[in-house]
């Protein structure tokens, strides 16, 4: 062997010891001799840690956050008491571990929480929560005084048993209706004139939690002529169950009660409605607007939506029937909201779109070498007759004059044209409530709200009322919003609107002073919001002038009930029954309610079939030869007073095609026959408020005495009530 093959012999025997050594040193095992094994390291376990508040409130979320240990997949699933996901009873949780606890509490009132790691199966970890009871909310709340028992009622959200009502210091356990209302008895110390007072709802343990406090409002019972007379206000007429219940519960708590029940609406018109309507859609909005009116339990909100038809004008005789539906839908829907809502809602309805001719109005320009202007009809209406008016108003409602005696506009050409202008480019929204690509859009949607299409609305700067410029490059929507905004702040429109209120409501003439108490609440409902209808409606009919009449028959002050209305305030007062059914989701089947217009279009009125925007009736008519404002009278000659008469005596013996008025023998009315003064009493009651003049009740009870039948009686003793001039004006 040569030196270098020595060499390399002698190197590998050196060095592989010395790799062993080395070997060992790292891993902490030995070599053998003649070689050696090695062992892979046992990686650290995969762990799984769950956090998060271990109390969870019903009607809140918790976020639970896991954290995986040594292992780089850190995807959990979630489990609620071992059920991936949750369930309904124990509550669920998503994949990013936000719970949501169950709608009331499990029994034992606590979950386990467990995140498992996607990567290791075996890997979990866990945390029991707490589960707690909601916190109440309160969204209204009366007492009712009366006697020595006060009755709370209190609606709200997340009322569970065993919660108590805290007031005046004291606590009141509860009667859980249901999970939106509770009552409660006590007896309470109110100072007199109180009218509301603060209320707490206490949800007990576990995690007893109190409400926010909410004024509750205080309602005393009320007497049988106010309850009578606040129903013919607010009304399509009394009937002697919701009497005696205004009689319980008293006005203010009336009001609060309609402000809080759902609105009624009009069915949409099927795109092939059944017979009559296949070829007259107006026989279906009619019906259903007559079911609507008579039946609605959201009387008020009716009633209102009814003034507002009154002052927002659309009509039938122009205007497709389809979109009339959702016009009447849209005022019962925003009656007790804001008047801006109103406004903006009114202005986007097709029907008034299509009635004034804001739909397709196009932008300034030239058609034929011919200039075109935007359409001025809505901007023009919308300020006279639907808002403001066209001269300035004090804030009581009367004209302001200038150094001269001179009644002072309230705007100007130029302005209408501004607002036009403003007012363009907007057209039938597609079928899915979105703008179309093309303008004008030729297929009608008459139930959604009109969309604008930009490029055909006017971008230059218009100027409004009171110097407001709206700027150049606004879109159709900003200008729309910024014009109604102008509108909406001028201080025209309380006065303007309230008045007009109170005379469909309350009072054809109403006092200065009346509209000015009012217009205060439209401008400032007391938490500084502007145009706000519940509190308006509540001014208007609580106010001392519409009340007067409650405690004095000869107060001053009502209006002539016009035709549609009396018809109501009859066949409810005498408890019509309708002897048709209704067809499927649909408009009724033959129709029947419709033939009440058939007798009330004689009187110059029916549902929605105004001859024009200004209504039935002007609310500025001066009855001939005085100084008296009375709006309805326009419609009152001769010949309607005799009409009217015929009318009566159609109702009476029971001759309304569809419908059953029961004046017989045997009828409650009937029951009262043996006592003449009985019964003229209870038909003074449900049509006069219980005050009927004396010399007519005396009149009227001598006359029916002579009659034996007594189903002639009670007809004979109904028709003079409803056809004398003390029940056709409403006091």
């Amino acid at each position: 062997m040569d030196a270098r093959a020595l060499l390399r012999h002698r190197t590998r025997r050196v060095f592989l010891p010395l790799g062993c050594a080395t070997l060992a040193l790292a891993v902490l095992a030995g070599c053998s001799g003649g070689g050696g094994t090695s062992s892979t390291p046992t990686p650290p376990a995969v762990t799984v840690t769950v956090s998060g508040n271990s109390q969870a409130r019903i009607g809140t979320t918790v976020q639970y956050t896991a954290t995986v240990a040594n292992n780089p997949n850190t995807t959990v699933t979630w489990q609620v008491n071992g059920v991936a996901g949750g369930a309904t009873a124990t509550g669920t949780i998503s994949a990013s571990g936000l719970y949501t606890p169950p709608t009331a509490l499990p029994n034992p009132n606590t979950v386990t929480i467990t995140a498992i790691s996607q990567a290791v199966s075996t890997a979990s970890g866990s945390l029991t929560a707490t589960l707690l009871n909601p916190q109440p909310t309160v969204t209204n709340a009366t007492v009712a005084v009366s006697g020595s028992t006060d009755t709370i009622t209190v609606n709200g959200t997340n009322f569970v048993s065993g919660a108590q009502v805290q007031l005046q210091g004291q606590t009141f356990n509860a009667t859980i209706n249901s999970s939106t209302q509770l009552t409660a008895t006590a007896s309470l110390s109110l100072p007199a004139g109180t009218t509301t007072i603060p209320i707490t709802v206490i949800n007990p343990n576990p995690g007893s939690i109190a409400s926010s406090s909410f004024n509750a409002l205080v309602t005393t019972p009320a007497s049988i002529t106010a309850a009578a007379r606040l129903l013919d206000q607010a009304t399509f007429g009394p009937t002697l169950t919701d009497i005696q219940h205004v009689e319980s519960v008293g006005i203010a708590g009336y009001l609060n009660e309609q402000f809080n029940t759902a609105p009624t609406t009009l069915p949409l018109i099927a795109a092939t409605p059944p017979t009559p309507c296949a070829t007259n859609l107006v026989p279906c909005l009619q019906s259903e607007w007559w079911q609507a009116t008579l039946t609605a339990p959201d009387q008020l909100r009716q009633r209102v939506a009814f003034a507002l038809a009154e002052m927002f004008v659309v009509s039938t005789n122009s205007v497709n029937s389809r979109a009339v539906v959702a016009f009447q839908n849209t005022l019962v829907n925003d009656a007790f909201g804001n008047f801006s809502t109103i406004m903006k809602d009114v202005t986007l309805s097709p029907a008034m779109g299509a009635y004034l001719n804001m739909l397709n109005s196009n932008k300034p320009g030239t058609v034929n070498g011919v200039p075109q202007i935007a359409n001025e009809n809505y901007a023009r209406e919308l300020m006279q007759l639907f808002t403001m008016g066209l001269v300035l108003l004090n804030p009581d409602g009367t004209a302001q004059l200038d150094s001269s005696g001179n009644t002072i506009p309230t705007y100007t050409q130029a302005q209408v044209q501004a607002f036009a202008r403003a007012y363009t480019g907007w057209t039938y929204a597609n079928a899915d409530g979105s703008a179309p690509s093309k303008f004008p859009n030729g297929t009608a949607n008459y139930t959604m709200p009109m969309a604008a299409v930009d490029a055909n609305h006017d971008t230059t700067a218009k100027i409004l009322l009171n110097g407001t410029t709206l700027p150049a490059g606004q879109t159709s929507a900003q200008d729309l919003d910024g014009a109604l905004a102008n509108i909406f702040a001028h201080p025209n429109v309380g006065p303007f609107v309230c008045k007009q209120l109170i005379q469909h409501l309350v009072a054809s003439n109403p006092s200065p002073a009346y509209v000015q108490r009012v217009a205060a609440v439209f401008a400032n409902n007391g938490n500084n919001v502007r145009g706000d209808m519940k509190a308006v409606i509540t001014a208007i009919l609580t106010d001392t002038e519409a009340r007067a009449g409650d405690t004095n028959a000869t107060a001053e002050g009502g209006h002539l009930r016009e035709p549609m209305l009396w018809l109501t305030n009859m066949v409810r007062g005498l408890g019509f029954v309708n002897n048709d059914a209704k067809a499927g989701n649909d408009v009724i089947a033959n129709a029947s309610y419709n033939t009440l217009g058939n007798y009330t279009s004689s009187l110059s009125e029916r549902p929605y079939a105004s001859p024009s925007v200004f209504n039935f009736f002007p609310p500025d008519y001066v009855i001939p030869s005085t100084t008296t404002n009375a709006p309805e009278f326009s419609l009152e000659n001769t010949a309607s007073a005799v009409l009217r008469l015929s009318l009566a005596n159609t109702v009476v013996f029971n001759k309304i095609s569809g419908f059953t008025v029961d004046l017989s023998a045997t009828s409650p009315l009937g029951a009262m026959a043996s006592n003449p003064g009985n019964l003229v009493d209870a038909l003074g009651m449900l049509f006069m408020h219980s005050q009927m003049s004396t010399q007519m009740r005396t009149a009227i009870v001598n006359h029916i005495s002579t009659f034996t039948d007594p189903a002639q009686r009670v007809r004979v003793a109904t028709y003079l009530v409803i056809t004398s001039s003390q029940y056709k004006i409403l006091h």
